[in-house]
């Protein structure tokens, strides 16, 4: 059974993106970047919301043919390329990029696909993860904090019927105030 995993960066007061989806609030360093590449080197399946593809997908796919592209950067960009990737999305049609789409219940198919053999998964996307959320299907939960309070936006977490019990697995400090937290729920 694969593990669901739901990391994003967030405001200290808990927002993914400010009104309008601006994501200019997070602060990033050489480390903090470095941290998420390591990440995605590890997913074996990212499952992404609409919105959030709309957002890589417009920057990562020619990411390494900008002038002056890092060595991390070219690093990062091709393993998001080859990364195997899924899309929900109902109002989208195409998808490039090792990725495919998926456009019926997002939760049925998280489910059938936590049911395989297999790495760990990645859910980006506070929408789509808001809904494996409230089903009970995430495993661990990775909040990159930066230390800005941007009043409202979109919610990492959503409302919930009952708790969810979790347990610490790794706190990291990052250059310019930026904590990591990792948790596992508590089954």
């Amino acid at each position: 059974m694969r593990k669901l995993i739901f990391a994003m960066n967030v405001s200290l007061d808990g927002y993914v993106a400010a009104p309008g989806d601006d994501l200019g609030w997070g602060v990033s360093s050489d480390e903090v970047f470095q941290y998420w590449s390591d990440r995605v080197g590890a997913t074996e399946l990212a499952l992404y919301g609409r919105r959030l593809w709309d957002a890589m997908s417009a920057h990562w796919p020619t990411a390494d043919q900008q002038p002056g592209a890092t060595p991390a950067v070219l690093e990062y960009a091709r393993r998001w390329r080859d990364m195997p990737k899924v899309v929900f999305s109902a109002t989208i049609s195409t998808v490039d990029w090792s990725t495919r789409l998926v456009a019926g219940d997002a939760v049925t198919e998280i489910s059938r696909l936590k049911g395989e053999d297999g790495g760990p998964m990645e859910i980006g996307g506070a929408t789509l993860a808001a809904a494996a959320m409230r089903a009970g299907l995430i495993d661990e939960y990775v909040l990159m904090t930066s230390p800005v309070l941007i009043g409202r936006g979109l919610p990492f977490f959503t409302a919930l019927d009952r708790w969810v019990e979790l347990d610490l697995l790794e706190t990291r400090s990052f250059p310019g105030g930026v904590l990591l937290t990792r948790y596992r729920t508590r089954r």
